[in-house]
Parts: C-alpha cells; structure tokens; sequence
C-alpha cells in the first residue's frame, strides 16, 4: 500500500515536471493550469492502472498448486470508472497442492482455501468437501475423524455442485 502510495506520487510529479519544461520549452504558451491538471490525472491513472493490475500480480505470485476458484469484482460510486469494467478486489484461490485425502473416504477431501484481498491480509482456511454428495464443512474444533477417515461432529452444509470453489477442490491433481 505504501509502495503504490509513493509511485502514484512520483507518477504525479514526474508528469507535471515534464508539462513544465515543455511549458519552458514553448516559452509559456500553454496555460498556467496545464501542469498541476496533468499530474493529478496521471496520480488518477497510476492508481487506476494499480487497482485492475492488483489481480493478476497477484496470481501471478501464487505459489504453485494454487488454483483460483473464485473472484469478486467490485463497482463503486466513488469510482465511476468500475461501472464500465469492475475490477476484482478480493478471490478465493484452492491450494491443491496440500490437498488431503483418506483412502476409506475417496471422495471427501481436505483442502486449504486461501482468501486473498486487496488491502487485507491473507487468510488460509481448511475446508472439508464432500464431492459426492456436494457438502462442505469447516474444521473447527470438535470435528474429529476416525481412523477409518469417517468425519464425526462435522456441520455439513450443502453446496451446488456447479459451486467453482467445490469444483476446484474435485478436481483431481
């Protein structure tokens, strides 16, 4: 946050320097208002072009295994640009890469959900699906497993089997 904080800053400076020495270049024959209107335009691009561009550094940052399951775009009134194009503030990504299974239970599976945001932190969460019957439950305390894999005091809670972020978690590696 901070580092964007500072690059829309030198973004806003660097332009308005620019309109100046072309302003002194011509000898002042563009308008006075020119310089502070260009440099608060590009502050409004390089925060823009950070916003839509927040997304795919992420993923592209992902460890690998790591497959994205969900996306939340925003629109905001304060933002008019995003009625046009919405731009994804938060996602779910799968981590398939710790999926864990039981072979007793060949259709349920433990998966770590990781919730990224845009300017928040991180949060990974496991999840037990069962594909089969498309149900999700958290793991929370006093969910315990047999040895033979079966979940005991699990709260199930169905899901739509079109559910992406069930569909991530099924999908075999």
């Amino acid at each position: 946050m901070f580092f964007e904080l500072i690059g829309t800053v030198v973004a806003g400076v660097a332009t308005g320097l620019i309109v100046w020495a072309i302003n002194r270049t011509l000898k002042g024959r563009l308008p006075g208002w020119l310089v502070p209107v260009s440099a608060g335009i590009a502050m409004l691009l390089a925060t823009i072009s950070s916003e839509y561009g927040w997304f795919a550094r992420t993923q592209a940052n992902m460890p690998k295994g790591m497959i994205v399951a969900e996306k939340i775009e925003e629109k905001a009134i304060y933002r008019p640009w995003t009625y046009a194009k919405p731009f994804v503030t938060r996602f779910v990504a799968v981590d398939q890469a710790t999926m864990r299974t039981h072979p007793n239970q060949p259709g349920q599976r433990i998966v770590d959900l990781v919730f990224y945001g845009r300017w928040s932190r991180t949060a990974k969460v496991p999840v037990l699906f069962d594909c089969a019957s498309s149900k999700r439950a958290d793991i929370v305390d006093g969910v315990q497993f047999d040895t033979d894999g079966a979940v005991k005091n699990a709260e199930w809670r169905d899901i739509s089997a079109k559910d992406p972020i069930l569909q991530a978690a099924c999908t075999e590696v």
